[in-house]
Parts: C-alpha cells; sequence; structure tokens
C-alpha cells in the first residue's frame, strides 16, 4: 500500500499543481474519517508518513492487565503487548498498525476514496482560484479546443477558458488547434468547476496588446487617457505623455508604424486611431474627429457638454464615417454631444441666439431665455425628471399646480427628490403671481386686443383719422370731427 500510494501522491502532485503537503494533509483526514467510520471513534488513531511517502495508520492503545480490556479499540491485553513488544508493561500505550485493506470495511474503503478526490478536486479549484483571480485583466494564450452554441472552449493547458459569442469579434473567425490570444475578464467557481470567461472586445484587451507591444505604454511614461471601440470596426484612443521630449502618439505608432501594425495584426484588421488627449475640449473634439481635419470647434452648452465642430464641405462624409461611426466613437471618446456641419450648412444656422443665451448666464442677466422644463434646472435629478415626465409633468408651471396628494401619488418619486425639485425652482425660477388688475394687467392685455375673460382693455389703441387726422379709436364707426365712415382691417404679419 505504502509504494503505491507515495507514487500517486507524486503523480498527483504534478499533473494537478497541487504542493505534496496538502495531498498528505488530505490523505491523512480521509485515512482518520474511515478510521471512526469503522471504529467509531478516531481519537486514539495516528497517520504517519515516512520519508519517502509511504503512509500508515496506527491505534494507540493502553496496555491493561490480564482480563481487564472494557475498550477492545482504547485497550489491549498485556499478553498481547508483549507479543508485539516484548518490553511492554501495565499502563503504557502502544502504537498498533492498522491494514486498512483488512481492517476497514468494503463500504468504508470507497467512502474514503471518494472523500479523498473530491478533496483533491475541491483543492485544485481553490488554488488554480487563487492562480486565475489573480491574472483577471492580463493576456493569456490558449488553443481553440472546441466549440458550442457560439462560444469557443480554449486549452488553457492546466484548465479551459471560455470565450463566449458576445465576447468574440464579428471579424474573426477560429479553427480547431488556431492560437487564441485573450483577456480574462472574469474568473467564476461553478458547481461543475472553475470557469474563466475570455474577452477579444473589451477595450482592456486593446490596453493589454498596447502594453505589451509599446514599452512607453508599459512603463507609464505614455498613459492611456481613454480607449473606446467598435469591436470589429473601429478604435480611438486618447493618450498623454508624462515627458515633453516623448510624444505619445509617435510612441504608440512606432517607427514606420511598426508598432501600430503589430496591434492591427492581433486586432485582424480592425481600425485604429491613435490621438493626443488634451484637457481643452475644443481642442480634444478637433483630435477626437481624426482622421477628418476640424476647421472650429463651437461649445453651445458646456453644462450639457455641446458641441458643434465645422468641416470642409469634402470631409464631411469622413467626419461622420461609416453609418456614423466616427463621430459616434468620438462622442464616447471626449464625452460630448457633437453635431458635424460644413461651412455651408453653419452659415445657415443662428448662432447668434446660442451666444445671446451664454452671456446672459454668464452675467446672471434675468431677461434671457427662461427655463420652462424641469430637465432645464440646473443639477437637476434625471431620474426624478423623466419620472415626472412619465406622467405627463414636463413643464415647471404644471408641476408647480399639482397639490401634495397629487405628487404623493406618483411612482418613482421619493419626499426628498420632491423637496430637492422645489429648492431648485425656488433658486433658479422667478416666480410670478398674475395681476387680475391693475395698469400693468390692463397694458399686457391692450396689446393682445382682448382680456383673458373676452371683457375690453381700460386703455384702447387710438389711431389717426386719414381724412382729418383726428383722433379716432377701433370702436367708431364715423370720425367725430368730419363724419366719414371708418372701417378697421388688419393685416397679420
Amino acid at each position: 500500500m505504502a509504494t503505491d500510494m507515495s507514487e500517486t501522491i507524486r503523480q498527483l502532485s504534478q499533473d494537478r499543481g497541487i504542493s505534496e503537503d496538502l495531498i498528505l494533509r488530505t490523505i491523512e483526514n480521509t485515512l482518520i474519517a474511515a478510521y471512526k467510520r469503522r471504529f467509531g471513534t478516531a481519537e486514539n488513531a495516528i497517520v504517519r508518513f515516512s520519508e519517502n511517502k509511504e503512509v500508515s495508520i496506527y491505534a494507540r492503545k493502553k496496555i491493561v492487565e490480564h482480563d481487564g480490556v472494557y475498550d477492545p479499540v482504547a485497550e489491549i491485553d498485556l499478553d498481547e503487548a508483549r507479543a508485539l513488544n516484548p518490553d511492554a508493561e501495565e499502563g503504557d500505550e502502544i502504537l498498533i498498525e492498522i491494514d486498512p485493506r483488512e481492517e476497514f470495511e468494503r463500504v468504508a474503503v470507497q467512502s474514503a476514496k471518494q472523500t479523498a478526490r473530491q478533496s483533491i478536486r475541491e483543492i485544485q479549484k481553490d488554488s488554480l482560484y487563487s492562480e486565475f483571480k489573480d491574472k483577471v485583466g492580463e493576456i493569456i494564450i490558449g488553443y481553440y479546443q472546441r466549440e458550442r452554441n457560439g462560444a469557443i472552449y480554449v486549452d488553457l493547458g492546466k484548465m479551459e477558458g471560455i470565450l463566449p459569442k458576445k465576447f468574440q469579434s464579428p471579424r474573426e473567425t477560429y479553427h480547431v488547434n488556431d492560437r487564441i490570444k485573450a483577456l480574462i475578464v472574469e474568473v467564476n467557481k461553478t458547481p461543475t468547476g472553475l470557469q474563466i470567461v475570455l474577452s477579444r472586445t473589451h477595450t482592456d484587451f486593446v490596453r493589454a496588446i498596447f502594453e505589451l507591444e509599446v514599452p512607453e505604454v508599459y512603463d507609464k511614461t505614455v498613459e492611456i487617457h481613454k480607449i473606446v471601440r467598435e469591436p470589429g470596426y473601429r478604435t480611438k484612443l486618447a493618450v498623454y505623455s508624462n515627458r515633453d521630449d516623448v510624444d505619445p502618439v509617435g510612441a504608440c505608432v512606432g517607427l514606420k508604424g511598426v508598432r501600430i501594425q503589430a496591434v492591427i495584426k492581433e486586432l485582424e484588421g480592425e481600425k485604429i486611431d491613435i490621438l493626443k488627449y488634451d484637457p481643452d475640449p475644443q481642442r480634444f473634439i478637433k483630435n477626437a474627429l481624426s482622421p477628418a481635419e476640424v476647421r472650429d470647434v463651437i461649445i453651445l452648452d458646456e453644462g450639457k457638454h455641446q458641441a458643434l465642430a465645422v468641416v470642409s464641405d469634402s470631409l464631411l462624409s469622413l467626419a461622420i464615417g461609416k453609418q456614423g461611426l466616427n463621430v459616434r466613437l468620438a462622442n464616447r471618446l471626449v464625452d460630448w454631444n457633437i453635431d458635424v456641419k460644413t461651412d455651408a450648412q453653419f452659415a445657415e444656422m443662428d448662432i447668434a441666439a446660442e451666444s445671446r443665451r451664454a452671456v446672459s448666464e454668464l452675467f446672471g442677466d434675468s431677461d434671457g431665455e427662461e427655463i420652462s422644463r424641469i430637465s432645464e434646472l440646473p443639477g437637476v435629478d434625471e431620474q426624478a425628471a423623466q419620472s415626472l415626465l412619465d406622467n405627463g409633468i414636463e413643464f415647471i408651471e404644471d408641476f408647480l399646480a399639482l397639490s401634495e396628494e397629487e405628487l404623493a401619488g406618483m411612482e418613482r418619486l421619493s419626499a426628498e427628490q420632491l423637496e430637492d425639485l422645489r429648492k431648485l425652482i425656488e433658486e433658479y425660477v422667478e416666480i410670478v403671481e398674475e395681476e387680475e388688475e391693475g395698469e400693468e394687467a390692463g397694458t399686457a392685455i391692450a396689446e393682445d386686443g382682448a382680456s383673458g375673460d373676452g371683457e375690453e382693455s381700460e386703455e384702447v389703441e387710438e389711431y389717426e383719422c386719414p381724412e382729418c387726422g383726428a383722433k379716432i379709436t377701433v370702436d367708431m364707426t364715423n370720425c367725430p370731427n368730419c363724419g366719414i365712415g371708418l372701417s378697421f382691417e388688419y393685416e397679420e404679419e
């Protein structure tokens, strides 16, 4: 038994990458469990290993006088003990080797084997989990093994990884035994074993490849600000340098494009735009729309991150990209909403109104555009604004007209959100109560020609008689001075 066991231990240690100490501890626990199953207790069981990993199990028994054995499991007769060791004396303890093949029942042996296998599998799972958990976010190389329901199973040596369909680039196809380089994104324990999820579509996969191909990125001389990607089609990187004498874009491209070509080859021909990051949003937007050359960038709303990029007519399609891919990636890269226009389209736009509003907000002029919608309030909770919109409340005046009971009955709106909304309205919106009587109300009504309830205004607009120049009003049918008949006609502007 010992020789076979020691060989098995060595083989397990080599094949499964488990330390021999863990295997020996597992065997010890298994034998003790089998001993307890056989004799009902394991308090006197002792497992020992020799230098060459041979294993033996002993029962420690106390030597008692003749005919004084009450517990055969823990006690032994003096005569039997002296047969094993002539120097044995009453009261001493003696170790008696147990042969599992003879002493243990067949069921106990089978149970011990199963327990040992299960324990070793758990140890291997924990060991591999710890090893691969530390590698999340790193590149690993494996080989195509099989495919099932669109997912590719990759042989990683010790383990098998899975490359789901959603993490595969649409540009790539694989065959059996193909070499696959992928990013470890998840390591999970499952009832069937360890699951290692791989990806070739994550932006971190591109980042890891650049770290492998560009030494300046690896040592942080050049850092990647942000990566956006449409897997299989186009990737945009914004980079910057921590040293003035290092060009970040040139370092990533490499001499004669060697470095960038290696990355493109790994991504199966996917287009890559490398641009310089700039903290100034206008310059950053210009860079982000590469390869198109942008003539000018106009910030329409800095708070809402809305900007306008002006390009020449010939570069409009290049700036927008196929199916809007280039401008869409640029939007995600700079985190701005970019509208691309040609010179002719820009000339037709009324930018003056936007400029007036921006100046009004800058100097706090209340005569600028008024905030009428809840979503326009600065710093408004977007979830609260959307909840009100779902309930048909878009304008601030509609919100103020609601009673407390109506507000409390709205779903997905907490009391805290309602209180914050009221504070925003008090801070940014000037609430003017309507005047039922007075000169100001009368003047406003006179300009419209009729009051809100259908009655005539106190002030009536006056005209001159075309014949004699006397003062006349719209309610006169004849001039009071010359008696000429009057008729009033209104032309729509």
